[in-house]
């Protein structure tokens, strides 16, 4: 359906880095189908629940939306089915303002998140990937005026890890590689190293340093710059993130916003994508972690995962940040 399209990118931000993309999100793209529950079912017991509810969502989706939101110039790579869902989730990309020359159609199933919620607004989910399992190496390097157009490249883990491997590989010269290890799996090496940052949080930092994490963010930051990637950004939820730069060996915390949360699904991937977006108009590490930890904090405020995602005039002004 879109394979045609991708042809009219070529050519375009090679030699030069302005490029044509403030980001290119390189992940997956789910229909979350949401049923609410008094209480989620035991083995064998059926439960009636609410009205189904239909939201798009995957983290390279949610991160192509919150990015273009903001108003940068995005472009997802992304593989959907051919199917109600698939039509869905590229109508929500087109309306954010994502380019989705790169969204491949076919080969799978949309990928899927069956997701219960009890009052209490604990969630079960079960994901069946689709379509996402089948963005392969070859899908890539086929892409690759999509990557020459680029300044910053994110990518996530809900594709597979060769796919992630070769997005590594395929970075042009002058662009860089943010990476959020989410769902946590082992990284290669050159994976790793090709970071700037590596963005995890407390879950995934303690995933990735195993019974070695250390007891604080601090301790885990310096921890996962051992491991090879340039830079690191914890997120901390409420108490806002912290940035380590393996350059300069800097540990620098950011401070977060009083926020009331409502809902904090997709705020980590609105987090992520606002520091790609900043890191590539050229600010400093410390400088897009404190931009986007305001985003992410209005992302919190709102219901949904997409659709609590602020435009550039809904995000809270640096001097209601939080003293630390």
């Amino acid at each position: 359906m879109n394979d045609s399209d991708s042809g009219s990118d070529r050519g375009h931000g090679h030699g030069h880095s302005q490029g044509r993309y403030d980001l290119l999100v390189v992940g997956s793209a789910n229909a979350d189908l949401v049923v609410g529950v008094e209480r989620r079912p035991a083995a064998g017991e059926t439960v009636l629940g609410s009205d189904l509810a239909v939201h798009p969502g995957g983290k390279g989706g949610n991160q192509a939306v919150a990015a273009a939101r903001l108003g940068a110039r995005t472009a997802l790579l992304a593989r959907v089915g051919d199917d109600a869902h698939g039509r869905l989730l590229l109508e929500s990309q087109r309306a954010a303002g994502v380019d989705t020359a790169g969204v491949l159609v076919g080969g799978a199933p949309t990928g899927v998140a069956l997701i219960t919620v009890d009052p209490s607004g604990d969630n079960s989910i079960v994901v069946s990937p689709g379509a996402n399992a089948r963005l392969t190496p070859e899908d890539i390097r086929a892409a690759g005026a999509l990557f020459g157009a680029a300044r910053v490249v994110s990518v996530q883990l809900e594709i597979p890890l060769e796919t992630v491997a070769e997005v590594a590989g395929a970075m042009s010269p002058g662009s860089r590689l943010v990476l959020n290890p989410s769902p946590p799996a082992p990284l290669p090496g050159h994976v790793l190293g090709a970071c700037d940052p590596l963005v995890v949080n407390e879950h995934e930092a303690r995933y990735m340093l195993g019974e070695s994490a250390g007891s604080t963010p601090e301790e885990w930051a310096r921890a996962l710059l051992a491991l090879g990637p340039r830079s690191v950004v914890v997120t901390l939820g409420a108490a806002g993130a912290l940035v380590a730069d393996g350059r300069s060996g800097d540990v620098v915390p950011v401070a977060s916003l009083k926020v009331e949360a409502v809902d904090t699904t997709g705020a980590g991937d609105a987090f992520t994508a606002a520091l790609a977006w900043r890191l590539g108009l050229g600010e400093e590490l410390t400088e897009a972690a404190a931009f986007a930890v305001r985003v992410g904090a209005a992302a919190v405020t709102r219901r949904g995962a997409q659709e609590s995602f602020p435009t550039a005039d809904e995000v809270p002004a640096a001097a209601e940040v939080a003293a630390p």
